[in-house]
């Protein structure tokens, strides 16, 4: 399969391989079943799917389930063949799943949360079951009893969370825009830190346990890096999309980050450079390149009897100007803008055309992207939204590798 894949000419596009169709309301959430040609999927209908590739092409599903209430996420675990299902209700069901992928059984069920489940994982090493949900909430239980273990409470509804299995480290993104840093004990937890840098809610994170990085993507359309591990508070700024950034994920192996935001589009952005940080926006009273006074700054205006200017901040610099300071409009990728902003008119003149060439690919996934999921092993990706429609990708041409085969040529 893989072969075939890089055998082909190079598109560099994703090549959409199968349309998965048949959900009557949004799909929640989608996965790929590791080593088979197989698609397990959630759905605000109530039902839970397990969609196997037919010998004609086609997914059909062996698998339908109806719940008691919306599916809202999903966690798979191949190993065990287990599979959790958080409901709008707040509650998590467990089924096992068959060899042969054609029967799912009941386990048991998890008195979660109080509100909408918003993310699960499995933790097969302590047997917990960890989740985030709309009552503001992250909570961890215990799989073998299916008792609670512990529960922390934030300011707002909790709506994504990452995992570090090894130090049971868990970071929750929040709809205020914050992500916390816990460390979880067998019933109690430590709040290490908040990190603060975007200006909408989260909505999405992964976390490398390698490098020690954590990707957020939020609301405001932006991405952040942050470096938790190596320099203290170093932190990336990735500027692409032009909706909100609903999934990400991170290929160490080439050093990739791929994102989808909720207008379909799909983002694969080179972090195998050194990249520079964007400066922290300067507070001045007045434009810190012509000295001209802003609206705010009464005593400046009245000395030099001026009307005060707007204020604002060149993307490059950091430095506060005003509108006839900062005319000029441009790319700087290698702080991660993508596209066209303002930029003062000294900086715009320091930024070669070398500078502007795109650190990134841009693809069109042609549906709302609400959820995404990789096997990176295959270079496989799966998409699903609001739409109905699951989509499932090819992504070697613009990864340019799979585990399976290594590097191939990009």
């Amino acid at each position: 399969m893989a072969a075939e894949i890089h055998s082909r000419p190079q598109s560099r596009r994703p090549v959409l391989l199968s349309k998965v169709e048949g959900h009557q309301d949004a799909v929640s959430a989608a996965l790929l079943i590791p080593k088979e040609d197989g698609v397990i999927t959630a759905g605000e209908d109530r039902t839970i799917r397990v969609w196997l590739k037919r010998d004609s092409g086609q997914y059909w599903p062996s698998i339908y389930h109806t719940m008691a209430s919306p599916c809202s996420a999903m966690a798979y675990h191949h190993d065990s063949r287990r599979i959790f299902v958080g409901q709008d209700n707040g509650a998590i069901m467990e089924f096992h799943i068959s060899e042969d992928f054609n029967k799912m059984n009941f386990v048991k069920t998890y008195p979660a949360h109080q509100n909408r489940v918003s993310a699960i994982i499995f933790c097969l090493a302590s047997e917990w079951l960890i989740s985030t949900g709309h009552d503001k909430c992250i909570s961890w239980m215990c799989t073998r009893s299916g008792s609670m273990l512990g529960r922390h409470y934030f300011t707002s509804w909790a709506s994504c969370l990452q995992y570090d299995h090894e130090t049971q480290h868990a970071f929750v993104g929040d709809y205020s825009g914050q992500i916390t840093l816990l460390k979880l004990e067998q019933n109690t937890c430590s709040v290490i830190t908040t990190l603060k840098g975007h200006e909408g809610s989260i909505t999405s994170l992964w976390w490398d346990p390698i490098q020690r990085l954590l990707f957020s993507g939020a609301s405001d359309h932006s991405i952040i890096m942050w470096d938790i591990g190596g320099r203290k508070g170093r932190t990336l700024l990735l500027q692409g999309h032009h909706d909100k950034v609903q999934a990400i994920c991170y290929i160490q192996l080439t050093r990739q980050l791929v994102s989808c935001s909720a207008d379909g589009g799909i983002a694969v952005w080179n972090m195998d450079i050194n990249r520079e940080e964007a400066p922290q926006w300067l507070e001045s009273d007045s434009c810190q390149k012509c000295e001209q006074p802003f609206f705010w700054n009464i005593k400046q205006m009245w000395d030099t009897k001026t009307i005060g200017l707007r204020q604002h901040h060149c993307r490059k610099c950091g430095q506060a100007v005003c509108g006839k300071c900062s005319t000029k409009r441009s790319s700087y990728p290698i702080m991660g803008f993508e596209f066209q902003v303002r930029v003062c008119d000294s900086c715009f003149e320091s930024i070669k055309d070398e500078d502007r060439t795109s650190l990134a690919t841009f693809h069109e996934g042609k549906h709302n992207i609400s959820h995404m999921s990789m096997d990176i092993s295959r270079g496989l990706m799966v998409t699903c939204g609001s739409d109905r429609i699951v989509k499932i990708w090819d992504m070697t041409p613009v990864v340019g590798c799979s585990l399976a085969t290594g590097f191939s040529s990009r």
